[in-house]
């Protein structure tokens, strides 16, 4: 059995799966993960569509209110205030998915996304628009947290990356179907807020399937629903590797009794060994937005437009093509977090957003320097198109999954709580400082800002993230272990040799 073979042996290890091998699990090989999989990352899927929807609500919001038409500001807090309402959301979904539960957790960022999406329908003015927007935040945050936490504890950790990266290929199929929807209601009289109110429709989708989806097994086995937790194992592993997987839980039960963990939020930065991952983890997160995906997903009609392509029309058409190479490229990424690992895939797209930022930041340099050359307009249309193929890839789902593989699992919930209020709090900055910005230093000055933070992502990533690919949790938090305390020289390090 497990303690027989050694630490290295277990379940889903790489040494476990190669002596054997008929007990790996291939991707769609097992229709109940996949199952969960998909109604989990319908939560992905309001994420992306809500994030997204607003770039061509937007347009037709000024149409129909003065107020909006006149002020930066007022369009700056309506893209904004979905994203304040993700930071709070993110940190209290991080409290709630410890507490009450991946399920739990989940249902609660369904009603927030259905209350929030009749409000904005409804919305007499655009100060209601934006608590609408803030209701909608909410239960964003608590989606981003909690459906790639959900994935990764019941996925096998061969196919963990690439389930993981589905819910990211969720978010951006929502943002995809978000600028569909936008381009197909251009002509529907109520236009935006037809555009704002069908995310209900999905949420309520998602409240159904999950009062028939069970809790995270290794949630419920630390909580001592032991019975329950094997219900949901023995449906996702069969004998003898359920046994095993058994094991692996009832060991770390032991080990939490026997430590008598208190989590407490400061201990992320007084233990050493969740400081360096919450670093990597935060730190990516950071990286993901301060590199401009917001921007470029936020105001895409917007950037449209200012490159030369004036109607909301085209503008939105435009967009619609660049976020149907985002989930295209998401697609990708599935296959190449597992396939190559996650270092190395974070790194070739970022090398290729930075390539795509001087082609974007050039082209619209010139264009507001006097070029009046139609040209350059289908250039920068082309520097943003290649910022997304690059970007979606690597730095779109690489944060996600490597926040839900790196913690231990009793600080799983707490630090992936944290990490998402990073990555919201960096979304706002950017989000409601962008317009202005532009209008302080010009729209090519401002995606050289970006070229310059992208390069400094390339040696965070370089310097600070270690690979996970194909590696159990607890391997993982070995990883930690040696970087924050060194490690035996004759042992081979885990992060150096992840397959």
């Amino acid at each position: 059995m497990v303690a027989e073979m050694g630490m290295s042996m277990k379940a889903g290890s790489s040494g476990y799966l190669e002596m054997h091998p008929e007990r790996r699990i291939a991707m769609f090989q097992n229709p109940y993960i996949v199952g969960i999989t998909f109604a989990a990352g319908i939560g992905g899927l309001l994420f992306g569509y809500d994030t997204g929807v607003v770039s061509g609500a937007l347009l037709y919001i000024k149409e129909d209110f003065e107020l909006v038409k006149n002020s930066s500001l007022f369009q700056e807090l309506i893209v904004g205030m979905a994203l304040v309402g993700a930071i709070f959301g993110a940190a209290a979904g991080g409290v709630v998915n410890d507490c009450l539960g991946r399920k739990s957790a989940t249902i609660i960022a369904d009603i927030l996304f259905t209350v929030g999406s009749i409000v904005m329908a409804a919305a007499p003015n655009p100060y209601v628009i934006i608590v609408g927007r803030l209701l909608v935040g909410l239960g964003v945050g608590a989606a981003s947290v909690t459906a790639p936490v959900y994935i990764a504890e019941v996925s096998p950790s061969e196919i963990r990356g690439g389930l993981v990266s589905a819910n990211t290929l969720m978010v951006t199929a929502g943002q995809f179907l978000s600028f569909l929807i936008n381009y197909g209601l251009t002509r529907v009289p109520g236009t935006w807020r037809w555009m704002l109110g069908v995310a209900g429709l999905p949420a309520v989708i998602q409240f159904i399937l999950m009062i028939f989806l069970p809790e995270s097994p290794r949630w419920l086995y630390l909580k001592n629903k032991k019975e329950e937790a094997v219900r949901v194992l023995s449906k996702i592993h069969s004998s003898p590797r359920l046994e095993d997987e058994i094991d692996i839980l009832e060991e770390l039960v032991k080990q939490e009794s026997e430590n008598k963990v208190k989590v407490k939020y400061s201990d992320v930065f007084r233990k050493k060994e969740i400081r360096v991952a919450f670093i990597c983890g935060a730190g990516l997160q950071l990286f993901q937005q301060f590199a401009g995906i917001s921007i470029i997903m936020y105001y895409s009609p917007t950037i449209i437009q200012m490159a030369g392509f004036k109607s909301n029309q085209s503008a939105l058409f435009l967009s619609l093509i660049v976020s149907g190479m985002n989930a295209a490229g998401t697609i990708l990424g599935i296959y190449l977090i597992d396939a190559v690992g996650r270092k190395i895939l974070t790194l070739g797209s970022l090398s290729g957003v930075v390539a795509a930022l001087v082609i974007l930041s050039t082209s619209c340099y010139l264009m507001g320097h006097g070029n009046s050359n139609p040209t350059l307009g289908w250039i920068a249309i082309m520097g943003l198109a290649l910022y997304i193929i690059f970007f979606a890839p690597g730095m779109g789902p690489v944060p996600w999954t490597v926040n839900s593989e790196i913690y231990p699992e009793e600080y799983r919930g707490m630090c992936g709580g944290m990490s998402a209020t990073v990555n919201w709090i960096c979304s706002v900055i950017m989000s409601t400082s962008f317009l202005s910005v532009v209008d302080a230093i010009g729209l090519g000055e401002s995606f050289m800002v970006l070229l310059a933070i992208s390069v400094v992502a390339i040696v965070f990533v370089i310097l600070f993230m270690p690979e996970t690919k194909g590696l159990t949790f607890e391997e993982v938090a070995l990883i930690w272990k040696e970087k924050a305390y060194g490690k035996d020289r004759n042992d081979d390090s885990l992060a150096n040799n992840a397959v």
